[in-house]
């Protein structure tokens, strides 16, 4: 199983000036590749014979100069190296459809390098810790400082970035883990479609998202704590002082850079809370009893977009409720919807549970007791009385129970297919909606494939 990680570096005063030097020589070499293909794109073509192309390499050699560009020799020559070889990368990606042009790199308070085995090694101390050695012979740091937050293996490459002042060294490496019966969502639905009501009412919760309370899992709530909601507005205040600072100061001074620098590091702060709220929610999820965890399938980007301007029969504007849209996203983008889900997604992969979405419509105009749906049946933000059996209920809490029951219903329905992004949708309802992705959707297996599976997870 390939794993992340993302490790805090704490490099002295002089290695922090050798990697911003690195960090621009790899941003230059980035700069001339792209300034090399713009030429040959739009000059260089015109005489080049009929059925030949412009050359387009990974070179770097031509843009080492003992004139022009003598800092270049001051770097090691694999960071350059892989620079060209990232662009190149990039550029095969543009190629292939799969991303947009390479673009020129701004000179900014961000850098990052990319360092494989011949720039870097790990050394064991006695005590058994790992110390990471960065350069050559001749062209070194010395030792990084960074600080490991658990055990992990010797990656081939990684990247050392440097955001708002701080180092980071990020990399992937290969986490051996046993070989489990179900380990993707399709063999998870099909274990699940033959066992009973009752097993998956014990073992199945239903997540609903909130703005107010961030989740609710049945029974369980997940909220900010109070420090988290404290530290989070006075991060707003002062991003909302600075922003007025900034709107008065000179472009391109030094003073509005400095300012620029702090909002973004306020910015920080609040990713920062949400990104520890948003972990620690998934992995209350996932240690949890239950064995399958069931989301809405809400899309957080639509969602969050600014409404369309509106006009009247004389084509003049007229109010669109923008100010009142916009609180709604900050309110959405601040509690951080998407990231429990992703973060719950994977954290659940490797434990070995099941994670599906349900369709997100009317889950919450619906009674979790007697199933009536209607608009009346949510009067508040907060409160939910079902205008059919009476029966009153927290409107999030309720919600929760509904996307739990449409789970369990969708995985007992013999006729549910599994989309690409892990939708749980009848064959009838794959080809409505707006949804027209569900048309690949894959669909489920036989009874006799099910029994297989069934026999190999009982061995």
């Amino acid at each position: 199983m390939l794993t992340g990680i993302k490790l805090r570096a704490h490099p002295t005063s002089h290695q922090k000036l050798i990697l911003s030097q690195w960090m621009g020589c790899a941003r230059s070499i980035w700069n001339a590749k792209v300034e090399e293909e713009r030429y040959y794109r739009t000059y260089a073509r015109k005489y080049c014979a009929i059925g030949t192309y412009a050359p387009i390499d990974q070179t770097t050699s031509q843009f080492k100069s003992k004139e022009l560009s003598p800092w270049l020799s001051d770097c090691p020559s694999q960071i350059l190296r892989n620079s060209a070889v990232n662009w190149y990368q990039t550029y095969q990606k543009f190629m292939s459809r799969k991303c947009g042009r390479p673009k020129h790199k701004p000179k900014t308070d961000k850098g990052s390098i990319y360092l494989t085995r011949e720039v870097f090694r790990f050394d064991r101390c006695d005590d058994g810790n790992l110390r990471l050695f960065i350069g050559t012979k001749t062209n070194n740091i010395g030792y990084l400082s960074f600080k490991a937050h658990g055990k992990f293996e010797i990656p081939n490459s990684f990247y050392v970035r440097k955001e708002r002042g701080q180092y980071y060294v990020s990399f992937c490496y290969e986490q051996g883990q046993p070989e489990r019966p179900l380990s993707t969502n399709e063999d998870h639905l099909v274990f699940l479609q033959g066992a009973t009501q009752e097993y998956l009412e014990e073992h199945t919760i239903g997540v609903d998202r909130g703005v107010v309370i961030p989740v609710h899992a049945g029974d369980q709530t997940f909220d900010y704590s109070q420090s988290q909601k404290k530290n989070i507005s006075k991060a707003e205040r002062y991003i909302k002082r600075l922003q007025r600072k900034l709107a008065r100061q000179q472009k391109g001074s030094n003073r509005r850079a400095k300012t620029k620098h702090r909002i973004a590091v306020h910015h920080a702060k609040k990713a920062n809370i949400r990104n520890d709220f948003a972990h620690k929610t998934s992995r209350s999820l996932v240690d949890s009893s239950a064995k399958v965890i069931v989301f809405e399938a809400l899309r957080t980007a639509m969602m969050t977009r600014r409404p369309k301007a509106k006009q009247d029969e004389q084509g003049r504007f007229i109010s669109n409720k923008a100010k009142q849209k916009s609180g709604l996203n900050k309110a959405i983008l601040n509690v951080g919807w998407h990231k429990i889900e992703t973060y719950t997604g994977y954290k659940a992969y490797a434990s070995g549970k099941a994670v599906f979405k349900i369709p997100a419509p009317k889950t919450s105009q619906e009674c979790a007791k007697c199933g009536h749906t209607h608009p009346d049946n949510r009067k508040t933000q907060a409160l939910f009385v079902c205008g059919h059996c009476g029966h009153t209920d927290n409107a999030d809490h309720n919600a929760s129970l509904v996307i739990k029951k449409r789970g369990i219903h969708l995985i007992l329905d013999t006729g549910t297919v599994l989309s690409d992004d892990g939708v749980l949708r009848t064959q009838s309802d794959s080809g409505r909606g707006g949804n027209r992705k569900t048309g690949r959707a894959k669909s489920s297996t036989s009874s006799a494939q099910r029994s297989v599976k069934k026999e190999k997870l009982a061995a």
